[in-house]
């Protein structure tokens, strides 16, 4: 008979800034092919560089509060004075063709991704090893985004509140070391995907061994 196909997770890494989370996310996607990552919405101005689509939806405030009024938003939050929030339609299509869909989330979209849709759901929130590494980080990556000693100062003061919300995810990486941070966020994925209620058509597939004894 055929593999057994299964349905996709929705597998969300939460971290303060500075703790390892995009190295981790760009890692998991260049060695997964069946994996994507979902492309938020936002009403922040576009930076350099950046591709509508790839990057985010750039949207006006009205067309974000029209989005959420159709209800074509799994999840939206307030973040830093601008609005992000997760298309529904494309996260919902990748699920169904068996497809994993990483989401860059706070805590508060994953609580809200949580209410609503808990079974396809894997969390894993990323702890830098230390507070004065998480700064070192953060003050070495302001040299390339030009960031103020006011925003670093805010990022820390944010990452306090983030990092309170730990006990809220299905699993914690502390990131010393980033190789085997990437290997414990691959391991997390892989043994998610083999969980009974992700296969489809597995009762079917059961009967039919059992019907031939």
């Amino acid at each position: 008979m055929s593999e057994l196909k299964r349905r996709g997770l929705m597998y969300v890494l939460s971290s303060p800034s500075g703790a390892g989370k995009t190295t981790i996310t760009r890692e998991l996607l260049k060695n997964n092919h069946d994996v994507t990552i979902s492309v938020s919405a936002t009403t922040r101005h576009r930076r350099g560089g950046e591709v509508d689509g790839k990057d985010y939806f750039f949207v006006s405030t009205d067309d974000f509060r029209t989005m959420v009024e159709n209800g074509e938003m799994l999840e939206h939050a307030k973040v830093f004075d601008n609005y992000y929030g997760t298309p529904r339609g494309p996260v919902e299509q990748a699920l169904q063709n068996g497809k994993d869909v990483i989401f860059d989330i706070d805590w508060q979209g994953t609580q809200k991704l949580a209410e609503i849709a808990r079974d396809d759901l894997v969390t894993v929130f990323i702890l830098p090893p230390s507070r004065g590494e998480l700064e070192k980080r953060l003050r070495s990556r302001a040299e390339s985004t030009l960031e103020s000693e006011e925003q670093i100062k805010g990022r820390m003061s944010k990452a306090s509140d983030e990092m309170s919300h730990y006990l809220e995810y299905d699993y914690v990486i502390i990131n010393n070391d980033v190789e085997v941070a990437i290997k414990k966020a691959q391991l997390i994925l892989e043994g998610e995907r083999l969980k009974r209620r992700r296969i489809l058509g597995l009762s079917d597939f059961v009967r039919g061994l059992k019907d031939g004894l």
